[in-house]
């Protein structure tokens, strides 16, 4: 039997259509997606929120398999799950429609916040992925004022570690370059502030490991633009200011002194090229989302003392993890010959 997908533009044809739903196997087979990719993507990738049925069976509108077979529709010209999931299905769209001349011949004028980005960019050459950066600044707290007036198509954060107070930051320096949509990359973030960011407009999603992933965040984010959204912006810095102080208990031991910041790891990294093992490459990575977590923890806004204790006593483990993990690094670069800070 011949099996059936439904196109994007295509309105579904069943009684169950008719009646506003369908099951999670007709729903597959309508995307054009086997039921066990799609309960794969759901659990994994949150990439849909079906209603329930009086006895439990998952049931999706035609809406949501439109949605699905357009998600199918860009994975297959290899875009990656992770970064579709929980797009809206109007940035699905523009994402699978072709990109006019222009646009074609124009890269993504970029402005840039954040020092490890900046040198992941500097390494791979940013033409070969169409962007054109205009401009990039180290931290959030400079950015401001070094963006002041540049009007770029994208302005593009990294903030490892996303707390409440990175918002009126985000506002003042979005108002201060002019740009036309925002992206903000995290690795640690709560959800509060991720719905914060994206009701003010901006694209909101994980540090993704592949820079043509990231490009890719920056065309959702320019299609996605409404002028509606980027007024509301205007009232952001005020808005995001208002947050309670957080509760201050009774401070614990400091965590051990970091050793090995970003930079050395970046160092160690790249000279991994010369060498078989892989390891140094894999340890780096653990190292920065442990350090990532460590700092985003001491910074956590904390409901009341006993909650405030809690996240000191996670950032106290987070730092005594990464002392151990350093002192494995600097093992390993010693056994490999990989460059290390001056004094280690």
């Amino acid at each position: 039997m011949t099996q059936t997908t439904l196109s994007p533009s295509t309105p579904p044809r069943s009684t169950e259509a008719e009646a506003g739903a369908y099951r999670s196997g007709v729903a597959a087979r309508l995307a054009g997606l086997p039921v066990e990719t799609l309960r794969v993507w759901e659990r994994r990738y949150g990439v849909s929120e079906p209603a329930r049925s009086a006895h439990g069976q998952r049931l999706y509108s035609g809406a949501q398999v439109r949605r699905l077979a357009l998600v199918k529709q860009l994975v297959d010209q290899g875009h990656p799950i992770r970064a579709l999931a929980r797009l809206p299905l109007q940035q699905l769209q523009q994402l699978s429609e072709p990109l006019a001349a222009p646009a074609q011949a124009r890269s993504i004028r970029l402005a840039l916040v954040g020092a490890p980005l900046a040198r992941r960019l500097a390494a791979s050459g940013a033409d070969g992925l169409a962007l054109q950066l205009l401009r990039s600044c180290a931290s959030l707290d400079d950015a401001a004022e070094a963006m002041r007036g540049l009007a770029p198509d994208v302005l593009l954060i990294e903030a490892a570690e996303l707390v409440d107070a990175a918002l009126p930051l985000i506002a003042a320096v979005r108002l201060s370059a002019g740009a036309s949509a925002v992206v903000v990359l995290y690795r640690f973030c709560s959800s509060a502030t991720i719905r914060q960011l994206r009701a003010l407009g901006c694209l909101v999603a994980r540090t993704p490991a592949d820079l043509p992933e990231i490009v890719m965040l920056c065309q959702a984010a320019l299609g996605a633009q409404a002028p509606a959204a980027r007024a509301a912006n205007a009232n952001t810095a005020a808005n995001a200011a208002a947050m309670a102080a957080p509760v201050e208990p009774a401070p614990l031991p400091a965590p051990p002194p970091r050793q090995l910041d970003d930079q050395a790891l970046a160092a160690i990294v790249g000279a991994v090229n010369s060498v078989s093992c892989e390891c140094p490459r894999h340890l780096a990575e653990i190292l920065l989302t442990v350090g990532s977590f460590e700092r985003y923890s001491a910074q956590c806004a904390a409901r009341d003392p006993a909650d405030a204790r809690l996240h000191q006593e996670l950032n106290l483990a987070a730092g005594q993890a990464r002392a151990l993990l350093e002192a494995a690094m600097q093992r390993l670069a010693r056994a490999e010959g990989l460059p290390l800070p001056a004094g280690l």
